[in-house]
């Protein structure tokens, strides 16, 4: 086990059979680049500069669905991607939802999202609907 505050993740890739990956309080944006971690499950990016301006998270959760396959457990909170009523008072359930069903209509091998886990449910609305969820509600 590893703990390092990173601004530059140069050199992770020589960790092929990483299985969990905490890059928490790391500046790091929706630029990010993994290499491949075929192995890598678990990967938490709380509280960083990750949000959905233009294309840029699609294009970070096809990335991750790219380099990390076996992804199953991931945590966005305290990201700008990741709307949390406690944190902006103009957010609600409802954008926490909208958010969960794109995230996970990206990575559909996702088994627990944040802190919770992926229902049966939410992976098939995140099927039907996840590729329109990130348009944000009209005000």
């Amino acid at each position: 086990v590893a703990f390092v505050v990173c601004r530059s993740l140069e050199g992770l890739k020589t960790f092929s059979y990483l299985e969990e990956l905490i890059l928490d309080n790391n500046l790091l944006g929706n630029d990010l680049l993994l290499p491949r971690l075929p192995h890598l499950h678990t990967l938490t990016l709380n509280k960083n500069q990750i949000s959905f301006q233009r294309n840029t998270c699609k294009i970070l959760l096809d990335h991750l669905a790219e380099v990390v396959p076996s992804l199953q457990y991931l945590s966005l909170l305290g990201n700008i991607a990741c709307p949390n009523e406690l944190v902006c008072k103009e957010k609600d359930e409802d954008d926490y939802q909208r958010y969960r069903y794109f995230v996970l209509h990206k990575l559909t091998s996702l088994k627990f999202l944040d802190t919770r886990k992926v229902t049966r449910r939410e992976r098939e609305e995140a099927l039907i609907r996840g590729a329109f969820m990130k348009v944000v509600k009209p005000k």
